[in-house]
């Protein structure tokens, strides 16, 4: 005897929400996947509303996914792993790391429960409250909050550290922190992967230190171009430049070497042996005079600034005593009448 198989009929609206789940993926290029198990649902409608222009957020059941995945001809193996509790997905056409850096900064302050550990210091500031004097005033003494009553209301005297990062949140606390609506932890959608064209990144592969990668690239850059400095690749500009000055070092130090007497290098050399011979001077000391050495003042270093500044003073100097050579000629021309 056979048994006639059971059909299983397939609600409406789960056929409607993998067509929608398909469609999606065949349009946007990026998809983040996100486990929002926890985050309250006010919280999570802000940063939804906040993002819509820029990400459609759809929340759907693994099963539905993994269907509208196969559905789309998409690889459903490499997302399976990160579909676990209530999934929300983020179809978008932004760049995965840029993504997941706009997540990072749309977390939403929320309130402090008791148990939950400070990640960050927590202060209630100075100045005037809605607290009105009562039983609270025992808890704000309990954790050493100096305060006064002003006007029928509590008036917090100095700004007060209640909490350092590890610290719990105790019951007491929480209330206070309620009372003075101060919001010290944050809660966002933080993916746990992105699938992108194909390819999966986990969550701590979107982590970049921008600031570390900033400074690999400039070291990049500046070893490229010492390396075309180095073989003459003058199709870039800077390189010309840089090594037309690594030439005229390299020329001076070969003339240095030979001693080929150019004006600039016989001045250099003459500079060294002055400062040089008063260093062994200094350094023999009293013994310089028995080995008939005498103390020879030291060379002052002289910038190429300072050397334009004498010429300049010089030539006046000599346009001066020109001058005065005419007008003594035209005196005595004038004198002896030749």
């Amino acid at each position: 005897m056979l048994v006639g198989r059971r059909s299983v009929k397939i609600q409406p609206w789960k056929v409607e929400v993998v067509r929608e789940l398909r469609d999606l993926f065949q349009k946007y290029p990026v998809v983040g996947i996100a486990d929002v198990t926890g985050i309250p649902a006010a919280q999570l409608q802000v940063i939804r509303r906040r993002l819509r222009d820029r990400v459609l957020f759809k929340v759907a059941k693994k099963t539905l996914i993994l269907k509208a995945l196969e559905q789309s001809g998409l690889n459903s193996e490499s997302v399976e792993p990160y579909l676990r509790g209530t999934v929300m997905l983020m179809f978008t056409d932004i760049n995965p790391f840029k993504l997941y850096k706009l997540l990072e900064s749309e977390k939403v302050a929320i309130e402090a429960k008791p148990g939950q550990v400070a990640v960050k210091e927590i202060v209630v500031p100075e100045g005037p409250t809605d607290i009105t004097p009562g039983p609270m005033l025992g808890v704000l003494g309990k954790l050493k909050i100096p305060y006064e009553v002003r006007g029928g209301k509590v008036y917090v005297r100095k700004s007060t550290v209640v909490a350092k990062p590890g610290d719990v949140i105790s019951s007491e606390l929480a209330s206070i922190l309620l009372k003075l609506n101060i919001k010290p932890f944050e809660i966002g959608v933080e993916p746990l992967a992105v699938y992108d064209r194909g390819v999966v990144i986990p969550r701590e592969a979107l982590k970049l230190d921008l600031e570390s990668f900033k400074k690999e690239l400039v070291e990049s850059e500046s070893e490229a171009l010492r390396l075309a400095v180095g073989i003459a690749y003058i199709e870039i500009p800077e390189v010309a430049s840089l090594a037309l000055l690594e030439a005229v070092r390299a020329a001076a130090t070969l003339a240095e070497t030979v001693a080929i007497p150019t004006p600039d290098l016989v001045e250099l050399v003459l500079r060294r042996a002055l400062v040089e011979e008063a260093l062994i001077v200094a350094a023999l000391g009293e013994r310089a005079k028995d080995l008939g050495l005498e103390p020879v003042q030291t060379v002052k270093q002289v910038t190429p600034r300072e050397e334009r500044r004498e010429a300049k003073v010089e030539e006046e100097r000599r346009e001066e005593e020109k001058e005065e050579e005419v007008d003594i000629s035209a005196g005595l021309e004038s004198l002896f009448g030749f």
